[in-house]
């Protein structure tokens, strides 16, 4: 089975990010970027699969300037066959993105589509559906773990009080969180191949973005704590500021 799971270079998730001096992007300087977490799932998801069949190909797949050549690198070295970057900048538009995507993959053709159930920066869970309306594909989200065999995937997703489990017909397309897919750590022998394996640069279009980022602000800071007494003696005067000052009671 030929996988493409679609990856994306994101801020580090516990980097201190800093709102750039024209308010609109952030401050790149010094900041660590990473594979999306989602993305490592899905990527994981895709090698067992591919482990399971005993055979097929990974093909990781994502847009981004050059810079993205480092994640897309991490992902070769987990165990991707090959990889594809789209050289162009992303969109806050997400159709633009899914529109761009989608073009490759049509020429792709693989039998399954993976995308992490949402990006760790903008974290709005679009495009993969986005790019299965466009090619025509089914799609299933939030997916935790997969199973394909017989020209199907069978999908669990967690719901309230148990768990879902959707068929689709291959080709399809799955977002995946965490479930079972723990990334694995790249070997040495692993990185060392990655720097072997092909990564083809193709132009990207990308149509123009609908959405435009008016401002970026940082949250408000937090107020300084109040300390109320000590021992039982405080215990009246607390539960009266969290109902007259908090509104929590």
């Amino acid at each position: 089975m030929n996988t493409v799971v679609c990856i994306k270079r994101v801020p580090d998730s516990e980097a201190r990010i800093k709102v750039a001096p024209d308010g609109q992007s952030i401050d790149p300087t010094g900041l660590k970027f990473i594979v999306s977490p989602y993305d490592e799932f899905a990527v994981e998801a895709a090698l067992r699969l591919k482990e399971q069949s005993g055979g097929g190909e990974t093909v990781a797949l994502t847009l981004g300037d050059a810079a993205a050549g480092e994640q897309v690198r991490s992902v070769l070295a987990m165990g991707a066959d090959r990889a594809i970057r789209l050289d162009g900048e992303g969109s806050p538009d997400g159709l633009s993105v899914a529109r761009a995507l989608a073009s490759e993959l049509r020429e792709l053709g693989p039998d399954l589509i993976l995308f992490g159930m949402k990006a760790m920066d903008d974290d709005q869970q679009q495009v993969g559906p986005m790019v299965a309306e466009l090619l025509g594909l089914p799609c299933v989200t939030v997916v935790a773990e997969l199973e394909a065999e017989d020209g199907k995937v069978l999908c669990h997703r967690e719901i309230e009080g148990g768990t879902e489990v959707v068929e689709l017909e291959l080709p399809a397309v799955v977002t995946v969180t965490k479930g079972p897919y723990e990334p694995r750590y790249p070997s040495l022998k692993g990185i060392m191949a990655a720097k072997k394996k092909p990564l083809e640069e193709k132009p990207a279009e990308v149509p123009a973005s609908r959405i435009k980022v008016r401002r970026y602000s940082e949250p408000p800071a937090r107020p300084e704590g109040k300390i109320v007494g000590e021992g039982p003696d405080a215990v009246p005067e607390l539960v009266r500021l969290l109902r007259d000052e908090a509104k929590v009671l």
